[in-house]
């Protein structure tokens, strides 16, 4: 009994979103934590791709992982204080 490649690496990919995440949640830094997100999203659209999904696919990548995370951090920047 072997496990298919597609089953495996969804598997993989998956733990991928979850390991970031959880990273995203649990970091102090806010920078790395937005990150973390960002590349969550993008493990999900490259899941999308795998479970036969392209257009899905192009949309979280492009405002999931590339729009959302390029907002958060300009608001970052901006809300960065001068101490």
């Amino acid at each position: 009994m072997s496990i298919p490649v597609i089953t495996l690496l969804t598997i993989v990919l998956c733990s991928g979103i979850l390991i970031s995440g959880f990273l995203a949640v649990t970091l102090d830094n806010m920078l790395s934590a937005v990150i973390s997100a960002g590349l969550a999203s993008l493990f999900a659209s490259v899941v999308y791709v795998v479970l036969a999904a392209p257009d899905v696919a192009m949309t979280e990548a492009s405002i999931g992982s590339g729009l959302t995370t390029m907002i958060f951090l300009y608001a970052i920047r901006k809300t960065q204080g001068e101490d």
